[in-house]
């Protein structure tokens, strides 16, 4: 059963081939029919490896084991990729607990999003190139999740990478969503300079990177703050990737892609790799309890100052975007204390409520006829009962209400936290309290009230035409996702023992798991702060948003201006940076480069002058020209003589 692991990857691969080669002669809707297709056969396959890998014993489970035990842990290799002196890499599957967990929603998820797009992209002139590049991703994201060392890791990363440059960049005929593909790419590979960097370090020292011989010579790591280095590199690149301080100004432009694409980076694919990275990595994060903390304090950090930004957000999918990147805060702060499970927890309820957020919010987009301003929406429970309901399910888990899954993963990852520093737990519990305000006011905009809808915009834009549900094909993922933004907590809930995710992830972390042993009425305390904040928080929101559509105060300029962080980078690199290359195009390029070629030419030309004058045309001077030639050639002869 382990064997359907190398059909994961292939099913995306195919698909994409397929319509890549034959699909604008299949057209709309099939094309969308078989990129789904594909993705399904991945999740089937998923879930077929997942039965046979859960068949095997803990043991067998482990990474560590999965080469000296010789287990099924470790499938053969594709082929050998490279082997030039010590470097040898294949291309090859690590299977293991954690790249099942991921495979299974990343599948999943994935699936459901296809089968959205079907009725969301209905007319585009552009569907099938849409898939193409949806099955492309998957395929990346997979090659990430499944890859047996880092170099082929590296590859999905950098495919994940340029496929989101091509979907936030989709309708690349509006100026903006040109330049939110470029700044997405460009963000991107400033952390990829980190990972790439953090490859040579560690080859240099251990001679490999392969994961499971990396991690036996991590000892080869521990000297000289070789261990920090690579760290943080990795770090550097997981900052990228999963859009964390100080490089997540592109996740809210990369609203500007098709919503389909929003639910797919944002939910269960791209900005979840660096977590998965620094998870996939942490026998190396425990040689380095200092830079854990810098990683700890920067999720923190980032989840705190999403989260005040999403409090001020009109466009609903920025708001969904800023909480991604608060949310991806609080596993990258999870990750920095150890507590690697609660991190992967949250990752999987996560892509179950923030999907259904991003899809909720793109049939309210559709039904509007494409608007995204919140204060244009209003009263559309109404008129959008499918839509309401789920997104209802959506946001109380992301708000973490018990008994939602949201209450389960936060309480668990506030729980471990508290275990290891109280002054992060705090700003934690405060920026769960900005979470459920900022999802309550999303909601509150966009589903009570009065319908603003109806009315002439303040800009003088018409009132929409009455709002319209979704089609079935995308009513269906919402339904299902909704279920798994109820119950997904179930697969860790605190008081069960056996056959929940801390059992399942735990050969993966072994002893490098931290584990807050609090007793059970500190359990209990923290899980009641935890629901007394969330709560406090709706019901604020409640108070303030439910019949009113704008409130300046509550809407500083600073954070409806993403705490100047793009005013400060122009300033500090934009600015500078076009002014220096305004200053290279005057002296260095003009004069220098320019000067070079353009001096070489006049040289050319003038010698060309001169010469040209010698060539008269008249038979005399060819004549006198030959004779001084012979009484030259003379003349130096008989010297020669001469002086001999």
């Amino acid at each position: 059963m382990l064997h359907a692991a190398f059909l994961m990857p292939l099913f995306p691969l195919a698909g994409f081939v397929v319509l890549l080669a034959f699909g604008r002669r299949i057209g709309e809707p099939f094309a969308g029919w078989i990129g789904t297709a594909a993705i399904a056969g991945s999740f089937v396959s998923a879930c077929v490896t997942l039965a046979g890998l859960a068949g095997r014993s803990s043991a067998a489970r482990s990474l560590t084991c999965s080469v000296s035990c010789g287990t099924a842990a470790q499938p053969h290799a594709f082929f050998t990729w490279i082997s030039v002196g010590g470097l040898h890499v294949k291309a090859a599957i690590l299977l293991d607990p954690l790249s099942m967990t991921m495979c299974m929603f990343v599948t999943g998820v994935s699936m459901l999003i296809h089968l959205y797009s079907v009725g969301y992209m209905k007319g585009d002139r552009d569907f099938t190139k849409f898939f193409v590049y949806l099955n492309a991703f998957v395929f990346s994201m997979l090659v990430l999740v499944l890859a047996n060392n880092l170099l082929v890791t590296f590859v999905g990363w950098e495919g994940v990478g340029v496929c989101s440059y091509w979907l936030v960049a989709f309708w690349f005929h509006r100026d903006s969503a040109a330049s939110a593909g470029k700044k997405a790419f460009i963000y991107n590979r400033i952390g990829d300079v980190g990972f790439l960097l953090a490859m040579f370090l560690i080859f240099s020292k251990t001679g490999t990177l392969t994961y499971v011989s990396v991690f036996a010579h991590r000892h080869l790591l521990s000297g000289g703050g070789t261990a920090t280095a690579a760290v943080l590199l990795l770090f550097l690149a997981a900052t990228g990737k999963s859009a964390q301080i100080p490089l997540f100004n592109w996740l809210p432009d990369a609203m500007e892609g098709p919503t389909p694409v929003s639910a797919l980076i944002h939910a269960a694919t791209m900005v979840t790799a660096g977590v998965y990275l620094l998870c996939r990595v942490n026998p190396l994060l425990a040689l380095s309890p200092d830079a854990m903390w810098v990683i700890a304090a920067i999720g923190g950090a980032t989840a705190f100052v999403a989260a005040t930004i999403a409090c001020a957000q009109q466009d609903i999918k920025k708001a969904l975007a800023f909480s991604t990147v608060s949310q991806i805060g609080y596993m990258v702060l999870a990750v920095g204390t150890g507590a690697y499970v609660a991190a992967i927890f949250l990752m999987v309820c996560h892509a179950c409520y923030k999907g259904l957020l991003f899809l909720g919010a793109g049939s309210v987009i559709h039904g509007l006829e494409d608007e995204q301003d919140m204060q244009r929406m209003g009263g559309l429970r109404r008129v959008m009962p499918w839509t309401f309901v789920t997104f209802l399910t959506a946001w109380l888990a992301l708000a973490a209400i018990p008994p939602f899954s949201g209450f389960w993963a936060k309480g668990d990852i506030l729980t471990n936290v508290y275990g290891k520093s109280l002054p992060l737990y705090a700003l934690g519990l405060l920026t769960a309290f900005f979470t459920a305000y900022y999802m309550s006011r999303v909601f509150f905009l966009t589903f009570t009230g009065r319908e603003r809808w109806r009315e002439t915009a303040p800009d003088g834009r018409p009132p929409h035409h009455s709002p319209h549900e979704a089609p079935w094909a995308m009513r269906a993922p919402l339904v299902i996702l909704a279920f798994f933004a109820v119950f997904a907590g179930a697969v860790n809930l605190p008081w069960v023992h056996v056959g929940t995710l801390d059992t399942w992830l735990g050969p993966v972390f072994g002893s490098r798991l931290f584990a807050a042993h609090q007793s059970a009425g500190a359990q209990v305390g923290l899980a009641l702060g935890d629901a007394v904040v969330a709560i406090a928080a709706v019901l604020v929101a409640w108070r303030l948003w439910r019949r009113s559509a704008t409130r300046p105060a509550l809407e500083p300029a600073f954070l409806r201006r993403v705490w100047y962080w793009d005013n400060v980078y122009d300033a500090a690199i934009g600015r500078p940076g076009q002014a220096l290359a305004r200053a290279y195009a005057v002296v260095v390029d003009a004069r220098v480069i320019d000067g070079a070629v353009n001096g070489a030419a006049r040289l050319v030309r003038s010698t060309a002058t001169g010469v040209r004058r010698v060539q008269t045309g008249y038979v005399r001077n060819y004549v006198l020209g030959i004779a001084l030639g012979m009484a030259a050639i003379l003349a130096f002869m008989l010297s020669r003589t001469w002086w001999s």
